[in-house]
């Protein structure tokens, strides 16, 4: 079979996710197939550090330094690369309680990430807190369903970006968690919530048919999966229509195999994690046609330490 017809007939739904076992090669070769290399991070709480060494699980593992090395080179391997975190940046060692978030801040826009969404955590020094250290950040934050008018960050939180990639127009969206039992009021003071699926559909919507977007990626920290009725990243696949891909956080999930789930249009949206601590980096790489469509063809996900 012929590598033309192989891809024709690989194409299913929105995309393939591919296994081990998958031939990559049949995509990467061909001159009409463009590779999108997404790397993610969540729920990192300010772990500049490695784990320290004392006989836990987690010892050794992590640290800025490693995954900057890590994200430097895939960035040397690869064409196309954007680099995502989806939020709880700050708290979780003294680095915070020290400097309020400028070092993180700082060390990811050395990393030169693309975009971040916004935790609750990210809430712990209030919002004049996150407002102080927002000028440290080289990179957009995008959430959706927070509306920040009556706030400090009213014009400093984006609800939807656009970025292109190799002629591939991607279209960001931002979901956070319900703030009302998570964050004091009085940190998240002027920070309306709403619904997620709403405001994530209605941007998705926007992006896609009004903007010609051909990829939606929504970066969420509402958890990939609940025992109850909490709104999910798995509630947000099944009931939008436009987003293709889900990074999550939140519930420190990992997720070395990403889920598939089908969208109200019966078509396949990928939801990826990476657990947490900056333990492991989250790594997604995407097939696109170069033809008019722009179609994603195949994706393969890991999560790389």
């Amino acid at each position: 079979m012929n590598r033309r017809k192989f891809i024709s007939q690989s194409i299913t739904g929105s995309f393939l996710l591919a296994n081990s076992s998958f031939p990559l090669s049949a995509f990467s070769d061909d001159p009409d197939i463009v590779k999108l290399t997404i790397l993610h991070t969540n729920d990192v709480h300010s772990r500049i550090d490695p784990f320290p060494m004392d006989g836990g699980r987690n010892q050794g593992l992590g640290g800025a330094e490693r995954r900057a090395v890590m994200i430097n080179n895939i960035r040397s391997a690869e064409d196309h690369v954007l680099l995502f975190d989806c939020g709880d940046i700050f708290q979780g060692t003294p680095y915070f309680n020290m400097f309020g978030g400028e070092l993180e801040l700082k060390l990811m826009s050395k990393m030169k990430y693309d975009a971040a969404t916004m935790g609750n955590h990210d809430f712990d020094a209030g919002v004049e807190g996150f407002d102080k250290q927002l000028k440290h950040a080289n990179f957009p934050f995008v959430v959706s369903n927070y509306n920040f008018d009556d706030s400090l960050l009213n014009g400093k939180i984006n609800d939807h970006l656009i970025m292109d990639k190799a002629g591939i127009r991607i279209g960001i969206v931002g979901t956070g968690i319900k703030l009302r039992g998570l964050v004091p009021e009085n940190l998240s003071k002027g920070v309306q919530y709403l619904d997620p699926i709403n405001a994530a559909q209605k941007k998705a919507e926007f992006l896609k048919k009004e903007k010609n977007c051909d990829f939606i990626v929504c970066l969420s920290h509402l958890g990939y999966a609940y025992g109850d009725s909490r709104v999910s990243d798995i509630h947000l696949a099944q009931n939008t229509s436009d987003i293709d891909l889900i990074l999550g956080g939140h519930t420190h999930t990992f997720m070395r195999k990403a889920d598939i789930r089908r969208n109200m249009k019966g078509e396949e949206v990928i939801i990826s994690q990476a657990g947490w601590g900056g333990i492991l980096l989250g790594r997604l790489d995407i097939y696109f046609e170069k033809n008019k469509k722009r179609r994603c063809v195949s994706c393969k996900n890991s999560l790389i330490s």
